[in-house]
């Protein structure tokens, strides 16, 4: 069996992702059999894994990191947010469920026995598994029942290292102040910190250093600097793409409610001659927009809504009327489509809304949700396009007659007759550096020669390096234990 180490967060974004990923990188490049692992995650971000299931973006480029093919049993619970108040639970790469906060939380516990079921088979194939948290250990009003943090490395016995985020200021009340309020069977969990995100001379925190280790008596790791290629990676939280770069070639984002699957804009911004702008609500879509790309969404039905509450359709029609171009992807096709049916409420209460009437398509929602893998050919250019495929719903129309790829002996996607209005299914086409050059090269961008996976690959390099340099990876490696079923 592997050895285990868990990385948990003294609170959200402090960059446990982003670390798991650089740690797992760094460990494979001194010969482990490496695999990543987060018994829960929160994400509408998801990604396809090979086994035909679906788990959190973040895993899947940790996945990466280690050289493996993304597997479900990487991240066994995928909850997936629908409203404010419910989500879709995903076990295992399958859904089994979309409840109310109140009721997942009398499910979870339930759910341990999945975890620890995949835990053990990813163990069984490799040297190290690098756990990541979820949120904080000190969200003390969680521990019955938890699976993500403390639940989990307590039924697993996996040792923790805990990080802390400096550029969100009080990182030694975070640090210290968790120390503080965990029982002390948790407490005694936690065998080490790290601090994350500093700017500058990482020598003006040794003082800092010795507080959290005076007051916690837990082994220091290092200080990490701000690690600044971090954007060259895909995004976790749409957040993390803001409006990126300052090219002439603009792409206008609206900021659904539900985005999902939004890794389509990082190849986009990876090119220097583009700017990807997220538009938030009570803004306008920009009028010197070239693209408009209305991107996936978890609930269409409600995005839509909340898209027309911004006024971002008269927006829509206004940039076409000045001769733009639209490109909506999976529930942005959707919302393009003259109207979308869910006759059984699926997204809700049963209903059939008008859509933005801009393709003539029309989408039935149906509850066998497709996931897959999709190989395709960009009809026009002849390109290759790789991809994935993640949504409800079926979509025909007299415009899918336009479609503009090729999938096997199909074609998919649809297109208005000036080709200006188009949607597909698709996700990460834009990851095809060839596709990625034509498609913008219709927008004016110049020649371009970035290598969007090869950078992704030497930039996990470089996190690598980056991890090797400022922390006592040594130090970490030797405190994982030994999994014992």
């Amino acid at each position: 069996m592997a050895k285990a180490i868990m990385i948990q967060g003294a609170g959200s974004n402090v960059g446990k992702s982003l670390l798991v990923a650089g740690i797992a990188r760094a460990a494979k490049a001194r010969g482990l059999s490496v695999a990543p692992f987060k018994p829960q995650n929160m994400s509408n971000n998801a990604a396809v894994s090979a086994d035909g299931g679906e788990i959190g973006r973040a895993q899947a480029l940790q996945a990466r990191a280690c050289g493996l093919a993304p597997h479900s049993d990487m991240n066994p619970v995928l909850l997936k947010p629908e409203t404010d108040i419910g989500a879709q639970v995903i076990v295992q790469g399958k859904r089994v469920a979309t409840l109310k906060a109140r009721d997942y939380g009398k499910m979870k516990s339930t759910l341990m026995p999945s975890v620890l079921d995949s835990f053990y088979r990813l163990a069984a194939q490799h040297d190290l598994i690098i756990v990541e948290g979820a949120g904080s250990p000190a969200e003390v009003n969680l521990r019955g029942g938890d699976i993500a943090n403390m639940g989990f490395a307590e039924a697993a016995n996996v040792p923790v290292a805990l990080i802390g985020d400096i550029d969100r200021g009080g990182v030694i009340a975070q640090l210290v102040g968790t120390y503080a309020i965990l029982p002390p069977s948790d407490r005694d969990r936690i065998k080490a910190f790290v601090i994350n995100k500093f700017r500058g001379d990482v020598s003006l925190f040794d003082d800092g250093m010795t507080a959290i280790e005076n007051h916690t008596s837990w082994v220091p790791l290092g200080v990490l600097p701000w690690f600044a290629d971090a954007w060259k990676l895909p995004a976790e939280d749409v957040m993390d793409i803001s409006s990126r770069g300052s090219g002439k070639i603009k792409v206008a984002v609206p900021r659904l409610n539900r985005i999902a699957n939004f890794d389509d804009l990082d190849p986009l911004s990876s090119e220097p001659d583009v700017t990807v702008e997220i538009v938030e609500a009570g803004r306008a879509l920009p009028g010197d927009a070239d693209l408009i790309l209305i991107p996936g969404s978890k609930s269409t039905i409600a995005d839509l809504a909340h898209l027309r509450a911004q006024g971002w359709d008269i927006d829509i029609k206004a940039h076409i009327n000045r001769g733009g171009r639209v490109l909506g992807i999976c529930g942005g096709y959707q919302m393009l489509g003259r109207e979308i049916i869910d006759d059984l409420g699926l997204e809700g209460t049963p209903s059939t809304v008008a859509g933005l009437g801009l393709l003539d398509i029309s989408t039935h929602m149906k509850p066998e949700k497709r996931l897959a893998m999709t190989n395709a050919v960009h009809v026009t250019s002849g390109t290759p396009v790789t991809g994935y495929e993640i949504h409800l719903g079926e979509t025909t129309g007299p415009d899918c007659a336009n479609a503009w790829l090729r999938v096997d002996n199909r074609l998919e996607g649809a297109a208005d007759k000036s080709g200006r209005i188009s949607g597909c299914y698709l996700h990460g086409l834009f990851t095809a550096d060839h596709f990625r050059h034509h498609f913008l090269g219709q927008l004016g961008m110049p020649n371009s020669n970035v290598n969007y996976e090869h950078n992704v690959e030497t930039t996990l390099d470089s996190l690598a390096r980056h991890v090797e340099a400022h922390l006592d990876l040594d130090a970490l490696l030797s405190l994982a234990e030994t999994v014992i079923r």
